[in-house]
């Protein structure tokens, strides 16, 4: 593929690792004396351990798994807990033990929680003690049988631990009250110790039966169009798509050099596999931050370490404008940001780029690909406003909806064949053979590629309005209205209309409060066609968002719960 340049190998050979495990015993190995993680607190205080400290801390939690609590390989072991140093070490070694990952948002509801643990089967769960009062609700109703607690102060020194810990339980009142019986970590990673150094080899026994096809994570959607399913991604899935993103940004990532923000949360696919799994496979040190909201909690961590890649999404990067701290003074060392999660929007994309003379480069992805399936090249011409190409070993289709191939220039559902598709989900046949036929993954975005094999994301094909019997997709004009400079972000959703069948509806946060509807919509009426016009205009306060910072559109529709006040206009 032209695109890829002399930099990148349309073919790439098969991963040498085995498993995950051998890839992070081999970092562990090249890279142990250098820092491999750093949490970094809103107010600058900070810990961090080295790749020779994971590596020895996740050896002891592996043991813990199987010698102390007795789990079986194969088994289910959950992971609740914001980006802090606990992660990496419980993560790999639940990988150690030859156990399968359940990453879990912490701040799901109890009833989220009873759901994801009985589902994926989960017999052990690791949490953070801030969400300890709402594991104890969801607890009786689930399998879960051991439950270990952490604490985002982990692993910091002695001194600054205890004072990050009191401000967060007796200043900030984030830590509650419960009544869970528990295994601190410390305390299940000194157990974990006692048996592993009575027996050599006793770590490496439990993953001598994995190779690429054995199950290293459940990772479980969003739930956006019903109950959250569960993503069977295999060691080779990650181990792939860990070459395919090593393949597609090489000329910017040097061993043992970078320096990763990761503000996105790790239990997400996105920041799990580039920002962890790729990142530690490089030797970076990895910057973490508990909670990127406010955006002010990024400061400490763009002041205080040599940032050279960041990763986000496009309300992270609008947010990080917004601050003077971070235009007044650009992040110095930065080679590259990278774009995800939802479209990024080209004023953002160009801010971006002009305040820190970084490339912001836009990828796509999703949880059913472990995730990332396109990626604009970083060392040729890109293609703006685009989502690049598709990583190698990756072939992709556009479909109508007779399931014909589109042709070049016309919208189409995008669909994604490669080593990275996921194998299923997890006990669910039916909804795995609706996404997943002859080999091809149905995503349901709906894309269209360009003369030179260029991929741009129209939107999801479920989000599609329907304007008087036009097309009308809500990813274009929520870029159009993000132009207006009093436009701090948007969004655009269909609601029924008994003249046009569907109308456009407009919800935005002002920059700038002298902003009017007639503004915005002359504005709207010298880029937009006039059946794409917003019919309504409703100012809010803020927009409904994931954790990891996409803007909800369901919740906007009509019959959904009021996420944020509003002021129609």
């Amino acid at each position: 593929m032209g695109q890829y340049g002399s930099h990148i190998a349309s073919v790439l050979a098969v991963p040498a690792h085995a498993h995950l495990v051998a890839m992070a015993d081999a970092a562990v190995h090249r890279f142990a004396a250098q820092t491999a993680f750093i949490t970094v607190m809103p107010n600058g205080m900070h810990g961090s351990l080295s790749y020779a400290q994971v590596g020895e801390m996740s050896d002891a939690f592996a043991a813990y798994l199987r010698e102390v609590l007795k789990l079986q390989a194969g088994d289910r072991v959950a992971l609740q807990m914001p980006n802090c140093l606990a992660f990496p070490v419980v993560l790999l070694g639940v990988l150690k033990a030859g156990c399968v990952a359940v990453n879990t948002n912490p701040m799901y509801t109890a009833a989220e929680m009873v759901h994801q643990f009985n589902d994926s089967g989960a017999k052990a769960v690791v949490v953070v003690d801030l969400f300890a009062d709402k594991l104890e609700q969801a607890l009786p109703r689930t399998g879960v049988k051991h439950v270990v607690l952490t604490r985002v102060s982990e692993f910091f020194p002695p001194v600054v631990g205890p004072i990050v810990r009191a401000v967060m339980k007796h200043w900030n009142k984030l830590i509650p009250r419960h009544g869970l019986t528990f295994t601190a970590l410390p305390d299940a990673l000194a157990q974990g110790r006692a048996h592993h150094a009575n027996s050599a080899g006793q770590v490496a026994s439990y993953t001598r039966g994995l190779g690429h096809d054995s199950l290293a994570l459940l990772q479980y959607t969003g739930g956006t169009t019903g109950v959250a399913k569960g993503a069977m991604l295999t060691h080779g899935n990650l181990l792939w798509n860990l070459a395919q993103m090593r393949a597609m940004s090489a000329s910017h990532i040097v061993d043992g050099r970078e320096v990763v923000l990761t503000a996105l949360p790790l239990y997400h696919v996105f920041a799990f596999t580039v920002n962890f799994l790729c990142m530690f496979d490089a030797g970076a040190r990895n910057v973490l931050v508990p909670n990127p909201r406010p955006i002010q909690n990024l400061q400490r961590a763009f002041e205080n370490y040599p940032i050279t890649w960041v990763t986000g999404v496009n309300t992270l990067y609008n947010a990080l404008l917004a601050e003077e701290w971070f235009t007044a003074f650009p992040p110095k060392h930065l080679k590259a940001a990278g774009g995800g999660g939802a479209a990024m929007h080209h004023a953002v994309v160009e801010r971006f780029e002009a305040i820190t003379g970084a490339p912001l480069v836009e990828g796509y992805g999703l949880t059913e690909s472990s995730p990332v399936v396109c990626f604009q090249p970083l060392n040729t011409q890109r293609q703006r406003d685009s989502i690049g190409v598709p990583a190698p070993m990756t072939d992709v289709r556009l479909i109508d909806d007779n399931g014909l191939d589109v042709p070049v220039g016309q919208p189409g559902e995008l669909l994604v064949r490669g080593p990275q598709v996921m194998q299923g989900y997890w006990q669910q046949p039916e909804a795995s053979a609706e996404v997943l036929k002859d080999g091809w993954l149905l995503t349901g975005d709906v894309a269209v590629m360009d003369e030179h094999g260029t991929f741009r994301i129209v939107d999801r094909k479920k989000d599609m309005i329907l304007v008087s019997g036009f097309n009308v997709y809500p990813n274009e004009i929520e870029d159009v209205l993000s132009r207006h400079p009093k436009v701090l972000e948007a969004a655009v959703v269909g609601m029924p209309d008994g003249r046009t069948g569907e109308a456009v509806h407009a919800y935005v946060v002002k920059r700038d409060d002298s902003l009017t509807t007639e503004e915005l919509l002359v504005h709207c009426r010298g880029l937009l066609t006039g059946y794409k016009l917003p019919a309504r205009v409703v100012f809010r306060d803020e927009l409904p968002k994931t954790a990891v910072g996409k803007i909800l559109r369901r919740e906007l529709r009509p019959g959904a719960s009021a996420a944020a006040p509003n002021k129609s206009a």
